[in-house]
């Protein structure tokens, strides 16, 4: 009897082993930045039981980036959880020159509105306390961004998500338009030709 409980425990670690070998490896890319931390507590029979949500935002400062939330009763635990969240969240977005944005847009979620500008060449990051976190996390050198409305960073960050979701490439104008870059970009200049 002690002998098939053995083999039972030797083969639990050795699937344990193969299923650890099978995880894909931390990918060392990603970059991550905790934006935000607070400790909730839950009112309960004996007094108050403490736990701690995270707000952190990932991205591979070449384009990519995502943010995830972690709850947990522990400060450590509540960040892996929303690191992990947030690498299941990433979204791709264009940048002109691998240093600001191609356009200017705006990016709203509730009550948080958010606007942001390309900007030229040595500008630096202008944007407050989480947008600046999503900007670092995309690889972004020169924007200028605004917050109006709420100071919220949760609201704050998805708005500016939200934003950078709208973002569109010259290739990607025309490829649905069905044209060339160069006619894209060069149109203002043929139509003063032209005239």
């Amino acid at each position: 009897m002690a002998e098939r409980e053995n083999r039972r425990e030797d083969r639990g670690q050795r699937r344990g082993d193969d299923r650890r070998d099978n995880r894909p490896e931390e990918t060392p890319e990603f970059a991550d930045r905790l934006v935000a931390i607070n400790r909730v507590s839950k009112t309960v029979k004996g007094g108050k039981r403490f736990g701690f949500a995270a707000l952190v935002v990932v991205g591979d400062q070449r384009g990519r980036v995502g943010f995830g939330k972690g709850k947990a009763k522990e400060v450590p635990e509540a960040i892996r959880k929303a690191t992990e969240q947030a690498k299941r969240q990433l979204i791709r977005v264009p940048l002109k020159d691998s240093r600001t944005l191609h356009h200017d847009m705006e990016g709203r979620h509730g009550a948080g509105k958010v606007v942001m500008r390309t900007a030229v060449a040595g500008t630096g990051i202008i944007a407050g306390g989480p947008m600046r976190a999503v900007f670092e996390m995309l690889g972004l050198q020169d924007v200028v961004a605004k917050s109006i409305g709420s100071q919220n960073p949760y609201n704050m960050i998805r708005a500016t998500i939200d934003g950078l979701k709208a973002e569109t490439s010259p290739r990607q104008v025309a490829a649905r338009r069905g044209k060339k870059v160069a006619e894209i970009l060069n149109k203002p200049a043929a139509e003063t030709v032209e005239a």
